[in-house]
């Protein structure tokens, strides 16, 4: 597993800022993002690994697959 200074597991950039905050919207961005990357197979990986915790924990997961751009 990577930690989180190394290169997310996709090609995939999400920008994060200016949209809705809700957990559910930052998760299905990163999803359909992951879907139109070098790398959708991860896609199922993503939902399953980023439901697991807390909203900390969401924002982690959602850097480890893309690249988060503020």
């Amino acid at each position: 597993m990577q930690d989180n200074h190394s290169v997310p597991y996709t090609d995939a950039v999400v920008q994060l800022t200016g949209i809705d905050g809700n957990a559910f919207s930052i998760i299905g961005l990163v999803r359909r993002s992951i879907l139109r990357s070098n790398h959708p197979e991860l896609a199922a990986a993503f939902m399953q690994e980023v439901t697991q915790g807390d909203y900390d924990h969401l924002l982690q997961t959602c850097m480890r697959y893309v690249s988060v751009e503020c």
